[in-house]
C-alpha cells in the first residue's frame, strides 16, 4: 500500500515514525511539501519526498491530507481530478467532510480525524468519523493509520469531532496548565523549580499509570475518593477545589471549546 502525505510537519512526521516502527516500509511512504526544509525533514524519516501534489496523489493507494485548515481548500480543490475514489484521510482540524466533498467530489471517499498533540510521541488518542462511501476494509486502513500515534475510536456523528477537539484535542492543554500552576504553588511553598516541576510531573505521570490501570473496575472518582483521608491533607485541599466549582469551571471551559470548535467547521 502507497501512502501519500500532503503536509510533513509535525503530525505527519510523528504518524510516519509510528508507522515505520510497525513494519510499513520507509519506500512505501511519500511526503509531499511546497517547503524545501519540511521536505528535508522528512526525507530524514527514510521516505520519499516531492514538492508536486498530482504526482504524489497519481502514485498513492491512500493520501492524508496533513496541512494546516487554511490551506485546505486551495489543496483539495488542486487535486480534485487526481483523488478519484481513492481513500482520502483529512487530519486537518476543523475542515468537514462536506467541505472536503465540495472541494474535492461528493463521491471521495473520506475519512474525518481529530488527533492531538500526544500523537507526537505515538501516545495520542484520535476520533475518525467515515463518510458513508467508506468500506469495511477502508475503516481498517484508516484505524491501523492513526493506530500508529496511539489509540483510536469511531464516532457515528461527524458533529461529536466537536466534543472529541474539546475534550482531547484542546485536553492536553488543560493538563499542562493544571502542571503550571501546581509547580507554581509548590515553588511558592519553597520548594526549589527543579524539585517542584519533578514533583508534579512524576506524580501526574503516576495517576494517570493509576487511572489507566485501574479504570475497569475503579472510575476516577473512586480513586479520589480512596486517596482522600477523612480530615486529611488531600480533603483540606479538595474542600478548597470544591468549594470554588472547579467542576463547573471544567464543564464551561469544555463547553467553550465545544462552541469555538463549531464556529470555526462553519466558517471553513
Amino acid at each position: 500500500m502507497n501512502l501519500t502525505f500532503l503536509g510533513s510537519g509535525n503530525i505527519a512526521r510523528a504518524i510516519i515514525v509510528g508507522l515505520v516502527a510497525g513494519g510499513t516500509k520507509p519506500s512505501d511512504v511519500t511526503a509531499a511539501d511546497p517547503f524545501p526544509a519540511a521536505l528535508d525533514e522528512a526525507a530524514k524519516l527514510g521516505i520519499k519526498t516531492t514538492d508536486n501534489n498530482h504526482d504524489a496523489v497519481a502514485s498513492a493507494d491512500v493520501v492524508v491530507i496533513s496541512v494546516k485548515p487554511n490551506i485546505v481548500p486551495e489543496l483539495a480543490q488542486s487535486i480534485a481530478s487526481d483523488v478519484g475514489e481513492r481513500l482520502l484521510i483529512s487530519v486537518a482540524a476543523g475542515i468537514t467532510t462536506a467541505s472536503l466533498s465540495n472541494w474535492l467530489t461528493p463521491e471521495t471517499h473520506i475519512v474525518r480525524c481529530m488527533p492531538n498533540t500526544p500523537a507526537q510521541i505515538q501516545s495520542g488518542i484520535t476520533g475518525l468519523y467515515a463518510t458513508p462511501q467508506i468500506t469495511e476494509t477502508e475503516r481498517n486502513i484508516a484505524e491501523e493509520i492513526l493506530s500508529a500515534v496511539g489509540e483510536t475510536i469511531w464516532v457515528q456523528d461527524e458533529s461529536d469531532l466537536n466534543a472529541v477537539t474539546a475534550v482531547s484535542g484542546s485536553g492536553p492543554a488543560y493538563f499542562f496548565y493544571i502542571m503550571e500552576v501546581m509547580q507554581e504553588a509548590a515553588i511558592g511553598l519553597g520548594l526549589s523549580p527543579e524539585i517542584a516541576q519533578k514533583l508534579v510531573l512524576e506524580t501526574a505521570l503516576g495517576a494517570s499509570k493509576m487511572a489507566h490501570a485501574e479504570i475497569a473496575n475503579k472510575p476516577p472518582a473512586q480513586l479520589r475518593r480512596e486517596v482522600t483521608s477523612p480530615g486529611g491533607t488531600t480533603e483540606a485541599a479538595l474542600n478548597v477545589l470544591l468549594a470554588r466549582d472547579l467542576s463547573g469551571v471544567f464543564r464551561d471551559a469544555i463547553r467553550a471549546a465545544n462552541a469555538r470548535s463549531i464556529e470555526l467547521a462553519k466558517d471553513a
